[in-house]
């Protein structure tokens, strides 16, 4: 349908009410600087805040790419949307009246909009009787459970609207056809009932609640409207907790369930809680902590923490995930999302691990409000909290977990861009490793320094990447992971390779989180010991293809990101011929490793190359100068391996000591550009060996493959 002409007055009260600041940072970090704000400028490859946003004149600037303007041609531009299609998003957004200069089109459009209204109507009422069947003689069981075992006062209860649903096939169902005259279409456009199994059509299959035997939670959005519920299980049925669907109203990426009562008090303490489940949210409100939001079951997403970021202008988050494998994962998935904006001071992100592995909830009801906010002011940098994850359950006393803790802490310190901020934390991790020794946490930290300087070097920095090669980079982890999933006998052998070669930190975020989602649905079946061992060559790790990944990855991308899934359908869900294609896989994975370590060996011969270039060289002529003005004695007797009388031999040694940073520099960059050739020589033998052994058809990856 096209759109109607818009009223003049329709667009004018959009542009009043549409605040600049409201709408960029719906999609930008802002950080509030003198009366305006500034953000990573999403029209180009931003490094540095370069956009400035004016509430005063309700205007955006970036100073790098030039883009500017109000909020309507900001939301153009990103989502690539028309004039009409931006102002009609903003009025739904603001519950402006939308009038059209066309009278039919403007009735139809209205009932467009009104649409999503009904759908707010239906969870409403269906929150109101949730609540009704807590009160019934029903319900006892479930307001015992809140009452006794979650220690909720009436007063608790009351204010976050909580219910039960009975466990009845169809009792939300008959009560909202009965009462209120509301059809079935409706409760399933909201996520409340299921159709049964029958051919999609027929009238004649029926429908059931989706939530029976359930304590019921309600999430509303910011307005405070109901848009779907979270139900936990009273008789230990699995799952324990049950969320909506995602609807027209509700995207569980998008939301936060108590950010409606908790925005307010972010505001005014400067500070976010997030927390894992929605009674930890209740518990922390109801003892007087009502800064605390959770993520809906999912790791914290970039557009819940800009959601989170408008709300305290400090930009402080702490992050209080459950202590267990599956939280540990989440916090380190939500770091991953933040992480760049941490690294450039945009944010100010924290972890709190509780004692004892427990949870908000649990530990509240022990110790009480006063020790966990001593825990929450105490609660360290992410990066503190990451170091004590790579150090803290490993035996720094035999030499294998000691390379391990070493190599991931160069990883995690070469992120760091501050030189200062670096040193910090390498005297820092140096005392840890040395056990205390001074002289051994000195050579330590020197160690440490010259592999993060490596790390830095090789291949991790953008500012040695040319145009073209990001893309080329994807299209070889792309082939990776695609191999990974559908050769199922080769994935042992692929993880050996991707250690070996330092490749299995994968560079584009989803990848990465491609690559955390199998490897945790493999530490489930296998057990972490094990799927290290593998990785490491030490297990031949056949188990691993037992297991249906490409099914399992997307059940659970459906139901926790459905949006990473769409992205990732291509690698989970490959077309024909892309299968025809994975006839080699060993040969392929060759192929497509010595195209990333080439990358990576490319961006590292321009660092070096920088490097030399900037160094200033001393000629022989000053050497000589030198020599004979006597300032250099030391090097007329270095440890007897030059005679003194031998004048070449004094200049040569001379010219070695004063250039020696140049001449190391070149000496790498050289090796590098014979590693170079080595890969490129790998890489021709690959391709050689694919385009003249023959194709055979590749079955899914339940089939496995040969070798």
């Amino acid at each position: 349908m096209s759109l109607p002409r818009l009223h003049p007055r329709t667009i004018e009260a959009v542009k009043e009410r549409a605040d600049i600041v409201d709408v960029v940072g719906e999609h930008v970090v802002l950080k509030k600087k003198g009366r305006e704000f500034v953000g990573i400028c999403p029209f180009h490859d931003d490094k540095s805040p370069s956009m400035t946003v004016s509430p005063a004149k309700q205007f955006y600037y970036c100073f790098s790419c030039g883009a500017g303007g109000n909020a309507i041609k900001f939301l153009m531009e990103l989502q690539r949307q028309s004039f009409g299609d931006v102002v009609l998003e903003l009025a739904r957004k603001y519950q402006l009246p939308v009038e059209t200069l066309d009278g039919p089109q403007q009735e139809r459009l209205r009932k467009q909009l009104s649409r999503r209204d009904q759908l707010h109507r239906v969870l409403s009422l269906a929150a109101g009787w949730f609540r009704s069947q807590l009160r019934a003689p029903g319900g006892a069981a479930a307001l015992s459970y809140l009452r006794e075992q979650r220690g909720l006062s009436e007063g608790t209860i009351e204010a976050f609207e909580l219910g039960y649903a009975p466990d009845q096939w169809d009792g939300l169902l008959r009560h909202l056809d009965q009462v209120e005259g509301l059809g079935p279409e409706w409760l399933e456009a909201a996520g409340l009932v299921v159709p049964r199994k029958g051919q999609p059509g027929d009238s004649s299959r029926g429908y059931y609640d989706r939530f029976r035997g359930r304590v019921m939670v309600p999430i509303r959005d910011r307005q405070g409207r109901v848009i779907g519920f979270g139900g936990r299980s009273l008789d230990g049925a699995e799952p324990k907790y049950l969320n909506s669907p995602e609807t027209e109203v509700f995207e569980k990426g998008k939301h936060l369930f108590g950010l409606d009562r908790a925005a307010n008090e972010i505001r005014r303490d400067d500070r976010a809680v997030v927390v894992e489940g929605y009674f930890d949210v209740i518990a922390l409100h109801a003892a007087g902590i009502t800064n605390a939001v959770a993520a809906l079951g999912t790791a914290l997403s970039s557009q819940q923490i800009t959601q989170l970021c408008r709300c305290c202008e400090s930009r402080r988050l702490i992050l209080n995930f459950d202590s267990d494998g599956a939280g540990v994962r989440a916090a380190q998935r939500a770091i991953g999302e933040v992480e760049q904006l941490a690294l450039q001071g945009q944010l100010e992100l924290r972890v709190l691990h509780l004692p004892a592995g427990k949870d908000p909830d649990e530990f509240l009801r022990q110790h009480g409000a006063g020790e966990y906010r001593a825990l929450l002011d105490q609660a360290p940098l992410w990066l503190d909290w990451q170091i004590e994850q790579v150090l803290g359950d490993r035996d720094l006393s035999r030499s294998d977990q000691f390379q391990q803790a070493v190599t991931a802490l160069v990883g995690l310190l070469g992120k760091l861009p501050q030189s200062a901020v670096r040193s910090h934390y390498l005297q820092q991790v140096a005392e840890r490793l040395s056990g205390g020794q001074a002289r051994l946490a000195i050579q330590l930290e020197d160690d440490l320094r010259q592999q993060v300087k490596g790390q830095r070097w090789h291949g991790r920095s953008q500012k040695w990447e040319q145009p073209g090669e990001a893309g080329l980079r994807e299209l070889a982890e792309a082939e990776v992971l695609r191999l990974y999933l559908h050769a199922p006998t080769h994935r042992a052998a692929i993880r050996a390779e991707l250690r070996r070669h330092e490749l299995d930190d994968f560079a584009l975020s989803h990848h990465r989180r491609l690559w955390a989602a199998i490897s945790a649905l493999e530490e489930d079946n296998l057990g972490v010991g094990r799927l290290e061992a593998i990785n490491r060559g030490l297990d031949p790790g056949h188990d691993l293809a037992d297991l249906e990944l490409p099914r399992l990855l997307g059940d659970q991308l459906v139901v926790e990101e459905s949006a990473l899934l769409a992205r990732l359908t291509p690698l989970i869900e490959p077309s024909e011929l892309q299968l025809l294609q994975l006839a080699q896989p060993l040969l392929q994975l060759r192929g497509a490793l010595a195209a990333l370590e080439r990358q990576r060996s490319l961006k590292r011969c321009r660092h070096l190359l920088d490097a030399w270039g900037s160094q200033r060289l001393e000629t022989l002529e000053r050497c000589i100068a030198r020599l004979l003005a006597g300032e250099h004695p030391e090097a007329e007797a270095s440890e007897g391996l030059v005679p003194v009388s031998d004048m070449e031999s004094r200049i040569e040694a001379l010219f070695a000591d004063l250039n020696s940073d140049a001449l190391h520099f070149q000496e790498l960059y050289y090796n590098e550009r014979r590693y170079l050739e080595q890969l490129d020589e790998r890489r021709r033998a690959g391709y050689a060996e694919l385009s003249v052994e023959p194709r055979s058809r590749v079955e899914p990856s339940s089939q496995p493959l040969s070798a």
